[in-house]
């Protein structure tokens, strides 16, 4: 299909119609269909199976558990140092740079506002401004949990709901405002460098986006939680996952960071590498 087929059918399709049918597919049990739709997995998009907690896909009762499956705890150590940022997931770097004033870089001709993509809270944007910012694309072969970048206390978050395009390079270049488009989860934490937002971006085919704290949001309706007592998670602690595939985007505050060299666009990243230093 031409890229421009491609994103009409994107604006076309019933996409919700379709993450539900898909979802409802993930879910499935029957033992030659999730064993079948895992192998093809496996074989279209190369996974390494060698680095999943198990390597037996008889030990997946459906798709979903082993989309989301967990890594054996040797392949992702953890980067030294007390300053270091850590990415949050596996992919590839779509964007990055610095916030202007309230501008984030979408793809080239295209940008969105860090106000939009935070739910229209012009407090929560002030925030960020002429901050840093990451946006991580994760494909259908990368592991699908999302870690700290660096130790945070939750003070909030914002289901913010939306539309459901696919975030993947060809939409990312097209759909103007897509991350702030669709359905997303903010996460805002205190740190020892200030505020720090992780959001974790919906797409079509994305059955849910869960957190290790649990408490769902309800869908079709933007719903903010404050959490009072906090909950600390240190860098490189899981913080929640996709069923199916993403995007994770992160802020931070002006003048607090710093990207490595090898964290650039296009580059592929892992979590709990390093990828900057706090200030």
């Amino acid at each position: 299909m031409s890229k421009p087929l491609y994103v009409l059918a994107q604006y076309c399709c019933p996409q919700r119609a379709f993450t539900h049918f898909f979802g409802w597919l993930a879910k499935c049990r029957w033992k030659w269909f999730k064993n079948w739709a895992i192998k093809r997995l496996i074989r279209k998009y190369h996974v390494n199976l060698s680095e999943a907690l198990s390597e037996n896909v008889d030990d997946y009762p459906d798709f979903n558990s082993f989309f989301t499956r967990q890594l054996k705890p040797s392949v992702r150590p953890l980067a030294p140092g007390e300053n270091t940022v850590s990415s949050p997931a596996d992919g590839s770097v779509s964007q990055i740079g610095k916030i202007n004033k309230n501008a984030i870089l979408q793809a080239k001709n295209f940008n969105y506002t860090t106000r939009a993509l935070l739910g229209g809270s012009e407090s929560a944007a002030q925030l960020f401004e002429d901050g840093n910012f990451a946006t991580i694309y994760l494909a259908p072969k990368d592991y699908h949990r999302v870690h700290m970048p660096i130790t945070g206390k939750l003070r909030e978050t914002t289901f913010i709901p939306g539309q459901l395009f696919s975030v993947n390079p060809i939409t990312a270049e097209t759909v103007p405002n897509l991350f702030a488009r669709n359905e997303r989860l903010v996460c805002l934490f205190d740190t020892v460098i200030g505020p720090v937002a992780v959001i974790l971006v919906g797409a079509m085919l994305v059955g849910s986006i869960e957190t290790v704290w649990g408490l769902p949001h309800p869908k079709n309706k933007l719903t903010a939680r404050q959490y009072p007592d906090g909950i600390v998670l240190e860098r490189g602690d899981e913080l929640g996952l996709f069923k199916m595939g993403s995007t994770v985007i992160m802020l931070f505050p002006a003048g607090k960071i710093e990207w490595l060299e090898t964290f650039k666009e296009n580059s592929s990243v892992r979590i709990r590498e390093a990828i900057g230093e706090m200030n």
